[in-house]
């Protein structure tokens, strides 16, 4: 499979540069590792020891999404799991679009917090990868210790907000995305110039992401497939109906902390309204400076919150 020899030829070059900017800055072993989930493996990048927190990243990334959390939160004592979710980067990529339904995105995460052997771990998800821990939290909360959403909506309050102006001309991409074929023709042309364009202009801070960063997103969305199965996971979920079945969760138990970013051009501040109502326990922490990618953005303010919080010192 050539698409696939290419992808493990920059994966290893990159690896190279790493572990030689590894040794200098000290930083923890990353160690790349298989983990069975609902069906399928996920290729997960793990570090440090003590308490495990996952870290689920969103469209159209990959565990790299976390890169400057990973040797923070090692060095604070916890066992960081960074899976690529399914259909993205190594991670197995199922062809059937129902396989991209949260209710297996969350069974995934369920395996993982049972790789770790114990019986909870910290969650935490950007994008996407927050859709699925506020969902993953509503329906397991057993398996929950703390929960961190990064610029990611829970499904009840997203649900109410885009009916309305400005949420809803905010979420125009999302019907573009529903569409079929033609948003993998858009995104990928010109050598995915509109996902480039994405890292690009996106941030506020214009140098977040070096031309080398977004390879490294690009890269792996190349291979055949990969950005279908990303775009699968709007299709698999997006449509109102399925939308309103993930939006009746359990209101969340969890001590929960949201970071957001408040020039999310695709997310606007008032999904922040009425969070205490899905989780009680809630407390917010609004970076003025950041975009949607605000752990990329803002890594050090996000650090500094994030790890008293998970400590339980904050």
């Amino acid at each position: 499979m050539p698409g696939r020899a290419k992808l493990l030829s920059f994966i290893r070059n990159r690896s190279r540069e790493r572990r030689v900017k590894v040794m200098m800055l000290e930083e923890p072993e990353l160690r790349h590792e298989r983990i069975a989930g609902d069906g399928v493996d996920l290729h997960v990048v793990t570090a440090g020891k003590g308490p495990p927190i996952i870290l689920l990243h969103g469209f159209p990334e990959n565990w790299r999404s976390w890169r400057l959390q990973i040797p923070a939160l090692a060095a604070a004592g916890f066992s960081v799991l960074a899976p690529d979710l399914r259909g993205y980067n190594l991670s197995d990529r199922p062809a059937e679009q129902n396989c991209y339904r949260l209710n297996h995105l969350v069974a995934d995460v369920a395996a993982l917090v049972r790789s770790t052997g114990n019986a909870r771990a910290c969650i935490a998800g950007h994008d996407w990868g927050g859709v699925i821990a506020w969902t993953f939290a509503g329906q397991h909360p057993e398996l929950v210790d703390k929960l961190v959403i990064l610029n990611a909506p829970h499904p009840k309050i997203y649900l109410e907000k885009v009916r309305y102006p400005p949420q809803m001309a905010r979420s125009w991409y999302v019907l573009f995305f529903l569409l079929p074929r033609l948003p993998e023709l858009v995104l990928s042309a010109g050598n995915y110039r509109a996902i480039r364009n994405m890292f690009k202009r996106g941030p506020v801070r214009k140098e977040t992401f070096s031309d080398v960063d977004i390879e490294e997103y690009i890269v792996p969305l190349s291979q055949p497939r990969a950005l279908n199965a990303a775009l699968d996971y709007y299709r698999a979920n997006l449509k109102m109906a399925t939308l309103r079945t993930f939006a009746r969760s359990a209101p969340i138990d969890a001590e929960t902390l949201v970071i957001w970013g408040e020039h999310d051009p695709a997310l606007g501040i008032e999904l922040l309204e009425g969070l205490d109502e899905v989780a009680p326990h809630v407390r917010i922490y609004r970076i003025s400076s950041s975009s949607h990618w605000v752990q990329n953005e803002a890594p050090a303010e996000v650090n500094r919150i994030l790890i008293p919080f998970l400590k339980g010192s904050s």
